[in-house]
């Protein structure tokens, strides 16, 4: 069986932690600051984790 490859931009973009989970960052962060509320970027700053399939999906990505 081939060597499955880390896919390059999952790499860029997530990080796994000890326990691997996959930490990601919010989205909707970059544009049009000025129409959401103070709250609202100040919770998008902070970083999540996937969850459920989609850490499934990114555990194969990122298999190292």
């Amino acid at each position: 069986m081939p060597k499955s490859k880390t896919h390059s931009g999952s790499k860029k973009r997530f990080k796994k932690n000890s326990k691997g989970k996959i930490k990601r960052a919010k989205a909707y962060k970059r544009h049009h600051a000025w129409a959401k509320t103070t709250k609202q970027i100040r919770k998008i700053r902070k970083c999540t984790y996937f969850e459920g399939a989609d850490q499934k999906n990114m555990s194969r990505l990122m298999p190292n």
